[in-house]
């Protein structure tokens, strides 16, 4: 067993909390040319009780703290059964090289480029890598539908090297850059699932001429974000566990601070429940499939492949862009006519001619399916997307979960590119030679298994 050193104690992670405890993001985004809004600008986003707030803060704190003596006591129980421990898997990924000198990696899935006739790119949710994807979906139904699948790692996260200042633009550029390395001359669909949906709205706010639709499972958003009802945000922040509310309140106020949780559960070397390690709260449906040893066996090695690289920071990047300030509102992507109206002439003429306008805002399909048993991304989240987007089509599941309609179910994978594409055609006869990317294969060690150091 290796064991991987050189990480912080929790007791240093805490002892830092005395320096400067944001992270930072530099730079202005590349393609956007609209000025932005500081954060400063923005309006102050708590609206929660004071008393509340040190209610949840104390009882979260606590159970952090009783978790920490279980988990000694644990150790110290011999007659406890071992605790399935996290493997390191030798490097499978193909790699591409970004303009800034970044590698990132990737996995596909389905048919081959030159034969495909539409193309996916699903960036991941927290917690996971490029092998999530459409967790459990068939080699043949991607095939029936002539679908090829790009999945790949956020910066930090698997085999992709991280990012000095990341934020939700170049997410949108990285997939802009992977889909013209691997081939995708044409526009492709986004695929956002969970938290990994602000990447794919930043898609279609950065680099809308080359998205052709999106397709949206349980999306999440900012939960600060100022412009929800207070019925919308009561209803959203009721359905979550005072510890996961916690946790988006360290997120946005004190991130150092998730460094000990992180380290103390999914970073702690071994295995734990989903529902455990990201504080969700779940209902009958999510229940049954999480026990079932094929979700078992895809989440471990989904978490496997995420936390590689051993590092809290990449983890805590995403947490806080989570509850930041995203740089756009899902606003800004309602079709909508913008005319040029400066000074009385122009005006004028906008009065009788259609020239000086044009449609603004992401003028392809936005499909969101949305079960309305989820407690991880409650439907009062999607209640609000439709009424911000009112053009995007919500598809209600009753009695599905956050996993269940979207992790290994064939008939709602079916269901689901029958919906975006309509009847399954197979892949395009014609052919494309394409170049192969080099892959980064086995490093001939083999699987090793570890504990990292607390």
């Amino acid at each position: 067993m290796e064991e991987v050193r050189g990480a912080n104690t929790w007791t240093e992670e805490l002892a830092s909390l005395v320096e400067d405890t944001g992270i930072h993001y530099a730079g202005e985004p590349e393609i956007s040319a609209r000025p932005r809004k500081s954060v400063r600008d923005e309006p102050e986003l708590e609206k929660e009780n004071l008393k509340d707030q040190v209610t949840a803060f104390l009882k979260s704190w606590g159970e952090m703290l009783l978790e920490l003596v279980l988990s000694f006591n644990t150790n110290q129980d011999n007659s406890v059964p071992p605790v399935k421990k996290v493997c390191i898997h030798p490097p499978s990924a193909s790699r591409i090289l970004l303009p800034d000198g970044r590698h990132l990696a990737y996995h596909e899935l389905g048919v081959q480029a030159g034969r495909a006739r539409y193309s996916l790119i699903a960036p991941h949710s927290f917690l996971s890598s490029r092998l999530a994807g459409i967790p459990g979906v068939r080699t043949s139904l991607l095939e029936d539908f002539g679908v090829r699948l790009v999945t790949f790692d956020l910066p930090g996260f698997g085999e992709s090297d991280p990012h000095p200042s990341r934020n939700l633009n170049s997410s949108a550029l990285d997939m802009l850059h992977l889909a013209n390395a691997v081939g995708v001359s044409d526009k492709f669909w986004v695929v956002g699932y969970s938290s990994g949906s602000m990447h794919a709205w930043a898609a279609l706010r950065y680099i809308p001429d080359r998205v052709a639709g999106a397709a949206m499972f349980a999306p999440m958003i900012n939960p600060y974000e100022p412009s929800m009802t207070k019925e919308e945000m009561r209803r959203t922040w009721e359905e979550w566990l005072p510890r996961r509310r916690f946790m988006y309140f360290l997120a946005r106020r004190f991130p150092k601070l998730l460094s000990f949780s992180y380290r103390r559960s999914f970073l702690s070397g071994k295995h734990g429940r989903i529902d455990k390690w990201m504080s969700l709260s779940l209902k009958k449906k999510d229940e049954v499939l999480i026990e079932d040893p094929i979700f078992e066996e895809y989440w471990h090695r989904d978490v496997e492949e995420s936390i590689r690289q051993g590092n809290t920071k990449p983890f805590i990047e995403e947490a806080v862009l989570q509850v930041s300030n995203w740089g756009f509102r899902l606003a800004d992507l309602q079709v909508r006519k913008e005319c040029q109206r400066r000074g009385f002439l122009p005006w004028l003429r906008a009065m009788y001619s259609q020239e000086e306008c044009e449609l603004a805002g992401f003028l392809d399909p936005i499909h969101i399916w949305q079960g309305m048993d989820d407690q991880v991304v409650p439907p009062s989240i999607t209640d609000y997307i439709s009424r911000v987007l009112p053009a995007a089509v919500v598809h209600k599941l009753p009695y599905e979960g956050h996993f269940s309609y979207f992790f290994f179910c064939d008939d709602c994978h079916l269901q689901i590119f029958s919906t975006l594409f309509g009847s399954p055609q197979g892949p395009l006869e014609q052919k494309t030679e394409m170049v192969e990317t080099p892959s980064e294969g086995d490093n001939g060690k083999g699987i090793q298994c570890y504990q990292f150091i607390q």
